[in-house]
């Protein structure tokens, strides 16, 4: 009943095509963790990856100097235009937004703040943001 975004579609579909697997390693008990989390049901973290080596063309390789920087590429599904906040327990030194190559944009670094990383999305935008982690 009602619209594909009150119906929670996208978020069904991720899980019927993306089942979660268990795999047992002890009887121990863990508490429950989540590396990442994004506060609007209209943004999807699609894909985490480690930072590719031809983060800059032609005058070198900017996240091959930086090992420790990861790509969390997002999308908005539902047609909105949204504020989403990128929340992390992993230990963030620095937070920009950067192009499908992986090169920081002209907007330049966006501030770590209490609440996370702060998103602008409009209808359907997909951004990149590049992760710079403390050692």
């Amino acid at each position: 009943a009602g619209s594909f975004q009150d119906a929670g579609v996208i978020q069904r579909a991720y899980n019927l095509n993306f089942p979660l697997h268990v795999v047992r390693t002890s009887s121990a008990q863990c508490p429950a963790w989540s590396a990442f989390s994004v506060s609007s049901p209209a943004v999807v973290l699609e894909t985490l990856k480690q930072a590719s080596p031809w983060g800059r063309s032609g005058e070198g390789r900017w996240a091959e100097d930086r090992p420790e920087a990861v790509v969390v590429r997002l999308y908005e599904a539902h047609g909105s235009t949204v504020i989403a906040w990128l929340q992390t327990s992993l230990p963030v030194k620095e937070a920009m937004l950067c192009d499908f190559l992986e090169r920081p944009t002209a907007q330049g670094r966006l501030p770590l703040e209490q609440q996370g990383v702060r998103l602008s999305f409009t209808p359907f935008r997909v951004l990149s943001v590049l992760l710079v982690l403390r050692h």
